[in-house]
């Protein structure tokens, strides 16, 4: 097909695969839980341990997320999310959860400070590469300086909107205007009205 991006047809496929492991363990066949543990886990994985410092504590919050995905994936609906953005964001909130529960308000995040060895296969590194991250980041490059650099720090790093108030010394509701608007003309540059 024209214009298709190389190995499409293996993100659909994985895609289906996620979809159909969610609908399982929403009838609840806890076996499909495996096939979406081996699919994510390295992903998610890595926003646990991006948001919480701690590497048990990261381990602690993913075996939490996966209970959480497995009693929610009634909820989920592939006509409105991905399975890996879903499961993205129940991630970034259960570690951001912990953090709060734990005080631990002020994070900071060191990219060079942890090497992560992942010897699973790249299905969840396939699924970031493929058409629609690339479509995501051109459409947060259009968006104005202070809104694309707030939603990438909120929405990346698991930063909370007081945490990025304070460090960047804009006020509250500025800083949740900026995401708001941002997150609109995202919606609208991706053509998901």
């Amino acid at each position: 097909m024209a214009g298709e991006a190389p190995g499409q047809p293996k993100m659909d496929e994985m895609r289906a695969t996620l979809v159909a492991a969610l609908q399982s363990a929403a009838s609840g066949q806890s076996s499909s839980v495996k096939t979406i543990y081996d699919m994510t886990s390295a992903k998610l994985y890595g926003i646990c341990i991006r948001i919480c410092p701690d590497r048990e504590a990261a381990e602690d919050v993913l075996q939490d997320v996966y209970v959480k995905i497995w009693r929610r994936a009634g909820s989920f609906d592939p006509a409105r999310a991905s399975p890996i953005s879903w499961m993205a964001v129940i991630t970034r909130n259960a570690a951001l959860d912990w953090c709060r529960r734990e005080g631990r308000h002020n994070i900071t995040f060191q990219d060079d400070g942890i090497d992560i060895v992942d010897d699973t296969p790249l299905a969840d590194f396939q699924l970031e590469q493929d058409q629609q991250y690339s479509r995501l980041l051109g459409c947060l490059d259009g968006l104005g300086s202070d809104q694309s650099r707030t939603i990438r720090r909120a929405f990346l790093d698991g930063l909370t909107y007081q945490q990025l108030s304070d460090a960047s010394g804009t006020p509250l509701g500025t800083l949740k205007s900026w995401v708001r608007r941002g997150l609109q003309q995202l919606k609208a540059c991706l053509g998901d009205a």
